[in-house]
């Protein structure tokens, strides 16, 4: 893989980012789900409006991954209250790597999250977590390799279908 530009994601970037989201998360997960459930997923989770309210949000982070100055994916990050979990002050949550379909098995995604992991240590976080499905094994395999433990789990809506995402912890900073 060529050097990879990361840099923040503007807030007037927000409709670029949905249309990035949809195609990301549409690839990852519509073979598995209804056409309905996606639909209003995807209307909810990636609405302009929300999106352009979270990229204003101090304590959440979006990154683009740029190769060759072409969208690769991104990388979203929330501390303090913007944690889709309750947690300590101390954890940050990867809530979003997604890389596009074209760019996938490039080692975007190892970039993105030894880039993460990095940023939770400049901001001396003990612990950076995320949520993954229960039957995203590539993705859980993949997190794993990166030293995240399972500790829990919580229930996630697809539309109207309750699923399961387990929570994965890596310490950080440890001596």
């Amino acid at each position: 893989m060529e050097k990879l530009e990361i840099r923040p994601i503007a807030q007037s970037e927000a409709t670029l980012l949905q249309a990035i989201s949809i195609e990301t998360y549409t690839d990852t997960f519509g073979e598995y789900n209804t056409q309905a459930d996606m639909a209003a997923y995807l209307a909810e989770a990636y609405d302009v409006q929300r999106l352009s309210k979270e990229l204003i949000n101090p304590e959440s982070a979006f990154f683009w991954a740029l190769e060759h100055g072409e969208i690769a994916g991104y990388l979203k990050l929330n501390t303090g209250k913007a944690q889709s979990e309750e947690m300590p002050e101390d954890h940050l949550e990867i809530e979003r790597i997604y890389v596009r379909p074209p760019y996938k098995k490039k080692g975007i995604g190892t970039h993105l999250m030894n880039w993460a992991l990095n940023q939770a240590k400049l901001q001396e976080k003990a612990a950076v977590w995320l949520g993954v499905w229960e039957h995203n094994e590539p993705a859980q395999a993949f997190y794993r390799k990166h030293g995240f433990i399972r500790q829990g789990q919580h229930v996630f809506y697809m539309g109207d279908d309750a699923q399961i995402d387990h929570i994965l912890v890596k310490k950080i900073n440890e001596v």
